[in-house]
């Protein structure tokens, strides 16, 4: 019997988040995306700043879509270590402390990864100690908390944690939760669109141009992966599948319906392109929304501000808690990944 696809979909995405892969130190989720393209006969490439690339020919080759999914997530860095042995860290993407909690992160040594309590200090003080304006008065700020691994200085040294170690939310408290056909979890963004891309590398084999699926690195501090694919290559229309903020703000209202944005923080989105997917949706029975983000990017609209591509276009799934414990439908991520596979045909 086959396996329901919202099923398979949850499996693959709890794969991919279980995959530690801060901006930069992205190597565990390379491997489970190389692995999983060779596993169903697909090539794919790496370049060198740490796109994962996989072609397929089209009945077109005069010209080249690329879809975009970044296969990074943000978190921490680690900006000095204290005689003491405390870390201090400061953010890689858009990490606050308060969203994380105090708990378990893990810093990704050179040589060994290490567990850490992420630490705001003690309740049981007055306003003598700082950490009573947590309870009152202001969020923790990175330059205010502190990692504790209970290891000195020397020992943190030989595992290899350093100015410039990534730190991530532990791996245990990653595990993606299933409630109905809602999913929740740190990292949906961006590796659910991830798991869209691998699913279509198995179905699509013959689109009508040229295509690749670009598992872009480094999106999370300024594109540079889809930057440095987007110079070395010319195409001529980009998709970025990204997660789409839901909030008071923006008129997104259903969970379930995909959204194409029209404008973000970087740049316009090429409306002649955002017509033909809402076509190909319109074909495919799903319903689209739009939005206009403020405090937000993707490759598309950075690859487009900066003159590499001519049509840029970005398709997003909703999503509470952006860039904290985010929740998504599932049925939003099977619509776009329907919608994709009937624009490719």
């Amino acid at each position: 019997m086959r396996e329901p696809f919202r099923d398979r979909l949850f499996r693959l995405i709890s794969d991919l988040v279980l995959c530690h892969s801060p901006s930069g130190k992205e190597q565990e989720i390379d491997a489970f995306i190389l692995s999983w393209l060779e596993s169903i006969g697909v090539e794919a490439s790496q370049d060198d700043a740490g796109n994962i690339i996989a072609s397929v020919r089209g009945t077109n080759s005069a010209r080249v879509l690329a879809i975009t999914a970044h296969k990074d997530e943000i978190g921490g860095i680690v900006k000095r270590v204290r005689e003491d042995g405390k870390v201090e860290v400061r953010k890689l993407g858009g990490t606050f402390p308060w969203v994380y909690g105090e708990g378990v992160v893990d810093l990704l040594g050179d040589s060994l990864t290490i567990p850490a309590i992420l630490s705001f200090g003690s309740r049981h003080v007055c306003r003598e100690s700082p950490q009573k304006a947590y309870e009152e008065d202001k969020p923790p700020k990175w330059d205010t908390v502190w990692l504790d691994a209970k290891l000195s200085k020397s020992e943190l040294t030989e595992a290899g944690v350093r100015p410039g170690t990534r730190m991530v939310i532990g791996k245990h408290r990653k595990a993606p939760f299933r409630m109905g056909d809602y999913l929740a979890s740190y990292a949906l963004d961006n590796k659910a669109a991830v798991a869209i891309l691998l699913l279509l590398a198995e179905t699509v084999k013959s689109p009508v141009s040229d295509l690749d699926l670009v598992f872009s690195a480094q999106e999370e501090v300024g594109a540079i992966g889809a930057l440095y694919y987007t110079r070395q290559k010319r195409v001529d229309e980009l998709i970025a599948v990204e997660i789409a903020p839901k909030s008071a703000e923006y008129p997104i209202e259903s969970d379930e319906e995909p959204v194409l944005l029209s404008q973000d923080g970087y740049g316009m989105y090429d409306e002649t392109l955002n017509r033909r997917l809402a076509e190909a949706a319109r074909k495919t029975g799903v319903s689209v929304q739009y939005a206009v983000l403020s405090q937000f990017g993707s490759d598309a609209s950075v690859a487009m501000k900066t003159g590499h591509v001519p049509k840029g276009a970005c398709l997003g799934f909703p999503a509470d808690n952006t860039h904290g414990y985010e929740i998504a439908h599932l049925g939003a991520l099977e619509a776009c990944y329907q919608l994709l596979q009937t624009y490719l045909s």
